[in-house]
């Protein structure tokens, strides 16, 4: 078997290097690195190009502060060191759509789901490209964020992304992953 052809050499090094960070230096981010960063994530595909996933940024720290403490109450206070980031973003989508109301139920697929991860890591992946550092977090309170922000019931708040610069002298783990014949199948399946 020959070897794989290596993806775009621009690309991979960022995902080579991105990690999830929950230590950041306290300076923040300039709003044109955020923007870049929402740029790429509105530029990710999504079902039936529906396009579901709104960004609500959190860059007041009173206000990040209070949305933190509401979110990360109770059960969910194992991540309240995301209060020391200083930005959160909040993915949230959409639920009107055909896609993500039909998927489910024809497909068993939520394809707003997969939207939100699409274009998360779009989002992840230019915030690495930009020297800055995130983190996904999924363990919240989506119900108390949703009600924090002013949302409707049809939109519901899908993830949170830490946002920051990492904190000097962190060390970093290596990536671990398992090698490649241990992931891909050729046409009958996987071993």
């Amino acid at each position: 078997m020959n070897p794989p052809v290596q993806p775009h050499p621009d690309i991979l090094p960022v995902i080579r290097e991105r990690r999830s960070v929950r230590r950041f230096d306290p300076r923040p981010v300039e709003r044109e690195k955020i923007l870049a960063c929402v740029e790429a994530a509105r530029l990710a595909p999504s079902a039936e190009n529906a396009q579901p996933c709104r960004f609500v940024i959190l860059d007041d720290q009173e206000i990040k502060k209070a949305f933190c403490e509401a979110a990360f109450s109770g059960v969910y206070h194992s991540t309240r060191w995301a209060l020391k980031a200083p930005t959160v973003a909040a993915i949230v989508i959409e639920r009107k759509f055909v896609a993500g109301r039909l998927g489910p139920w024809i497909q068993g697929t939520p394809y707003h789901f997969i939207d939100v991860g699409i274009a998360g890591e779009h989002f992840v992946l230019q915030a690495k490209a930009l020297g800055l550092g995130t983190c996904w977090i999924g363990w919240f309170d989506a119900r108390k964020a949703r009600k924090f922000l002013n949302l409707p019931r049809s939109i519901q708040v899908a993830q949170l992304i830490a946002l920051g610069y990492p904190l000097a002298g962190l060390k970093e783990r290596p990536l671990r992953r398992k090698p490649l014949e241990e992931i891909v199948g050729w046409n009958r399946g996987i071993k």
